[in-house]
């Protein structure tokens, strides 16, 4: 099937694909979910392309594959585990088994005892020792961080309960300045590490440790774990009323539907936590049942994939046009990179075509003042991904709001159609004439024919939010099947993990470096002579004086 695709690449890749967008193509190739749609007409896909993407699905399994991933096969191979994330937003309880045992009752009794110390937290029933939280610092990294930050900034508009922030990163900077905005007699601290084991995260987690201590009689009564280790969080002095298990079928990046998602429990509340659940629910439920023609997450794959691996283009911008939801991109970024950016298959055996692609972007209009310069005139193709709601959250600026849909419609339409030479010359033949008037009608001049899909939805809210995610998840896991790699599991983060931990004594000066090469060995040096006498800006410090250190 990958030559047949590749043949027909070759047989349409000239033509301009805005020649096929009329109104029946503008309803054939969309499709909806819900009250959610899908539009990739502007693309080069067409009913020929589609039947070939999907005879793809079929040669490769993918519904087999999906229902083993939905009944708890152990499908994450390399580790000998199921992948059972859908589970935690199963709320109609039917059963899911692991090794013969429904997961169920479990999964649903976690989301009640977090729905309860959230109440609590939220009435102020849990106080704390400073008479109320006002505060949440969730620390984590990776799965345990991207998704609650993404998700509490999303749903901003629906957040009425304790301030939540964010800290993954160890360098120290991160935690000390949410720290330095909080109350320790005020705040709870979510330490969120499976294992609690996670150097990044517990090194984070001890520094507020001890920042809670210089204030707070019992700091630990004020920490939260998310975490399977009772052993461990028990050592670091949290309560077991206080410690959210989950199990080893759900892996980092899938993992805000259970625990990992108290922070955004706390923020927005049960309930609006719940239709959260349910809006990825709806997804899950489309994702099984959807014949493969109408089947939004296997079409977002399959447009993935005849964009990648067919048409080569090596990048994917994701662009919301959507300012809350600006943390998206970076979700997404680790969700499919470190999902589909294996180089072997399932088997072992070296991938014969391009793996997953680079993901990025931002919110819409800043990055049409940025790098949709590129995008338009650039030399290399990128594949677009907008989302547009169709009305946001504040009413006394509607106006407002239909000028940031009309820019998003905007953008998809230019990258679709260009300006050709003739029309750029026409922009210009006012001012130039002759050579001068060629020379800068071709600054003016827009290649186009440039895909682009587009998400569309009513409002960005807990359910839809939902429903945008579980999109994506599934999305991932059709391109990785179709691969046949294991999208679930991540050895590309040991090696670095690894050499950091070896390392460390070096850069503390209480191992040598005469084991490492001549790079690493030189970086060292330079840093430890560089880091012995810290010269810093701050409160204390005058710039003219701090100047006059840095320059002599």
């Amino acid at each position: 099937m990958w030559d047949a695709l590749r043949n027909h690449f070759d047989d349409t890749k000239d033509r301009r694909f805005e020649t096929l967008v009329d109104s029946e193509r503008a309803a054939d190739f969309s499709v909806q979910a819900g009250d959610m749609l899908l539009d990739y007409a502007k693309t080069n896909i067409d009913a020929k392309t589609r039947a070939l993407l999907i005879d793809l699905l079929e040669t490769t399994g993918v519904a087999a594959k999906r229902d083993a991933m939905f009944a708890g096969a152990p499908i994450n191979e390399t580790e000998g585990r199921a992948v059972l994330h859908t589970a935690l937003r199963n709320l109609d309880g039917d059963a899911v088994l692991v090794d013969g045992v429904d997961v169920m009752p479990e999964v649903l009794a976690t989301l009640d005892r977090m729905e309860g110390f959230a109440d609590e937290l939220r009435s102020g029933a849990f106080a704390g020792q400073g008479g109320k939280i006002t505060d949440v610092i969730n620390i984590g990294i990776g799965g345990s961080d991207l998704g609650p930050a993404m998700a509490v900034r999303t749903l901003a508009p629906y957040h009425d309960g304790p301030r939540c922030h964010f800290v993954s990163n160890v360098d120290p900077a991160d935690i000390a300045q949410v720290l330095r905005g909080c109350d320790p007699a005020t705040t709870l601290v979510i330490v969120a590490s499976k294992t609690f084991t996670t150097i990044e995260t517990m090194t984070n987690a001890q520094t507020a440790k001890a920042w809670m201590e210089q204030t707070v009689a019992d700091p630990a009564a004020q920490f939260v774990a998310l975490s399977t280790s009772d052993e461990k969080t028990a050592a670091f002095g949290i309560d077991a009323t206080r410690v959210f298990g989950f199990e080893d079928w759900v892996g980092g990046r899938y993992s805000m539907w259970g625990p990992i998602g108290l922070s955004l429990m706390i923020g927005i509340g049960a309930p609006a936590f719940r239709a959260f659940l349910r809006g990825a629910q709806s997804m899950d439920r489309h994702f099984k049942t959807a014949e493969w023609s109408e089947n939004m997450p296997a079409l977002l794959a399959l447009t993935g994939i005849w964009h990648n691996q067919i048409c080569g283009y090596a990048t994917r911008a994701v662009l919301p046009y959507d300012n809350n939801l600006a943390r998206l991109p970076a979700y997404l970024q680790q969700l499919e990179m470190e999902s589909n950016g294996k180089r072997v298959s399932m088997d072992g055996v070296d991938l014969t075509v391009n793996s997953g692609p680079v993901v990025w972007g931002e919110p819409g209009t800043n990055g049409q003042h940025a790098f949709y310069q590129l995008i338009h005139q650039g030399t290399r193709v990128v594949p677009c991904e907008f989302l547009v709601a169709a009305r946001g959250h504040e009413d006394d600026l509607h106006h407002q709001h239909q000028l940031l849909v009309a820019n998003c419609l905007a953008q998809s339409e230019a990258l679709m159609k260009g300006r050709d030479l003739d029309e750029a010359r026409g922009k210009v033949a006012d001012r130039f004439a002759g050579d001068e008037l060629d020379r800068q009608a071709r600054h003016r001049l827009f290649p186009g024919n440039r895909p682009s899909v587009t998400i569309a939805y009513p409002q960005l809210d807990p359910f839809t939010l939902g429903q945008i995610v579980a999109l994506y998840e599934h999305r991932v896991f059709v391109e990785g099947a179709v691969l046949g790699i294991n999208s679930y599991d991540q050895w590309g983060v040991e090696l670095g993990k690894e050499l950091a931990t070896a390392l460390q004594p070096v850069v503390e000066g209480t191992r040598s470096a005469d084991d490492k090469d001549g790079s690493t060995a030189a970086l060292v040096g330079f840093l430890q002579k560089n880091g012995v006498q810290p010269l810093r800006l701050n409160r204390a410090v005058p710039f003219n004086k701090y100047l006059t250190q840095r320059t002599g």
